[in-house]
């Protein structure tokens, strides 16, 4: 259920249809996951995503999913989608993310210019069961508590303190006015004052030093990383396999089609802008281009990184445009209403976030393959901060989850029917708990599908490369 399907109910209409949801999925019947008789090979979920994927970057891919039961996580996406659809759903749906883990919630900033906390990765992003994000959300936490030795105590503090704000925030919400809900946001300071409130003086300055640090990732300094000066020109800095450059992938004449083909991919995505971006972006000129690998699970789809320049060499602009493919989600909540998956990436992201990137839009461009594929773009780094999962305690990453917590709760009460869910999840600790256990459950079999994989790649029947860790 849409905020279009709810929109002329009373909110006491909305309340007793979040209740009455409950007889036939009680809260408590979210703690379970038991893999269906008939689940697929979580090796063929990934390979049929390889399918369609470059083939070089395929073994870069698995090793990264390698590294870790965490990392693993990271890029098994499909699998958990399949494993979702099997689970208990209230039948209340909202835009969601699609991929909640918890490294997906980030610091990062606002066009205005403030910093701000909240979810930031919409590849998968469709409107589903809005169970399926949390339980994500939950088993992340899960698997990387396990990561950092805690205790079953301590993660389960984690688990339920994450679902609890949730919980109460979605209860808020739903008691506000609509337009206070589209308002609501999470910025640093925000976010400075949870932290520092309960937290050591140690850990304090870990959050002064990140926050500052975060406000230095901007595109200048991704510059000074990624670009240098050839012949007086500026251009992007090889890093093969990770970063390469046009000229390192392909012959000339290929090359030039390329070129060609990207810089129009800028020129049309233009017109997807407000009108005042588009007048912006025209005061930028395409000088440089080159492949980029990204994180884990998006290993192998195209993305290219392009170098732009307004006024002269100190005042760039790196655009990154990343191959949009079908959502892990659509087999099981419904195909997107957008022809175009980047358009579906874009218009998810603005539903969720409290506010987007100013360069975010999508464009449709035919390949030298002759295959038509969909991107969508956004600036390369603006002010983002990734979490470090294995460096947390276990009271860091307890406080770290109720923010995540709150702020998906914002992400779903936008597009979701707040009142509802918010009846639904009642007063009582019942779905916490419940969720707890789920979470554990499923990093068991996190851990068992991880598994599988290496023995694929032991036994030959795919490959995994080592390579850099992973990036965005």
């Amino acid at each position: 259920m849409t905020e279009t399907t709810h929109r002329h109910r009373t909110p006491q209409e909305r309340a007793a249809g979040g209740r009455a949801a409950r007889a036939g999925v009680p809260r408590s019947a979210h703690a379970e996951f038991t893999p269906a008789a008939d689940r697929p090979d979580p090796v063929d979920v990934l390979e049929d995503q390889s399918a369609t994927r470059l083939t070089e970057l395929v073994p870069i891919r698995y090793g990264r999913m390698l590294e870790s039961p965490f990392r693993f996580y990271r890029g098994a996406a499909a699998i958990m989608a399949g494993d979702l659809a099997t689970t208990p759903d209230s039948g209340l749906r909202a835009q969601l993310c699609g991929d909640a883990h918890m490294l997906n919630f980030r610091l990062l900033a606002s066009p205005e210019r403030h910093l701000m906390f909240d979810v930031n990765d919409f590849d998968e992003t469709l409107p589903g069961p809005w169970e399926w994000d949390v339980k994500r959300l939950a088993a992340s936490l899960a698997i990387a508590g396990r990561g950092n030795g805690f205790r079953t105590s301590e993660r389960a503090a984690v688990v339920s303190g994450t679902v609890r704000a949730y919980r109460r925030w979605m209860a808020r919400f739903a008691r506000m006015r609509t337009l206070d809900v589209w308002y609501a946001r999470i910025d640093a300071d925000d976010l400075y004052r949870l932290l520092s409130a309960r937290l050591d003086t140690k850990v304090r300055r870990r959050v002064t030093r990140t926050i500052g640090k975060a406000r230095t990732r901007d595109h200048l300094q991704a510059l000074e990383k990624l670009a240098h000066v050839v012949d007086g020109t500026l251009r992007i800095t090889a890093d093969p396999p990770l970063i390469a450059p046009l000229d390192t992938l392909m012959p000339g004449v290929e090359r030039k089609q390329l070129e060609d083909q990207l810089r129009n991919l800028i020129e049309r995505y233009a017109r997807t802008l407000p009108a005042d971006r588009r007048t912006l972006l025209a005061q930028y000129r395409v000088v440089d281009m080159a492949r980029k690998v990204v994180g884990v699970g998006s290993v192998g789809t195209r993305c290219w990184i392009v170098l732009l320049l307004g006024r002269d060499d100190a005042d760039p602009l790196l655009l990154q445009a990343k191959e949009a493919q079908e959502s892990v989600l659509a087999r099981y909540a419904g195909r997107a209403e957008h022809s175009n998956q980047g358009e579906r990436v874009v218009a998810g992201q603005r539903l969720m976030q409290a506010t987007s990137d100013m360069f975010l839009g999508w464009e449709r461009v035919e390949g030298l393959d002759g295959r038509e594929r969909d991107f969508y773009v956004r600036q390369l780094r603006d002010w983002k901060a990734i979490p470090q999962a294995d460096l947390m305690t276990p009271e860091v990453m307890r406080l770290f989850g109720r923010v995540c917590g709150a702020s998906l709760a914002r992400s779903h009460a936008r597009s979701g029917d707040r009142i509802a869910i918010a009846a639904y999840l009642g007063r009582s600790d019942s779905f916490d708990r419940a969720l707890v256990r789920f979470a554990e459950a499923y990093a068991d079999q996190n851990e068992r599908d991880r598994a599988a994989l290496a023995a694929a790649v032991k036994s030959g029947r795919v490959s995994a490369a080592q390579a850099e860790p992973p990036s965005r």
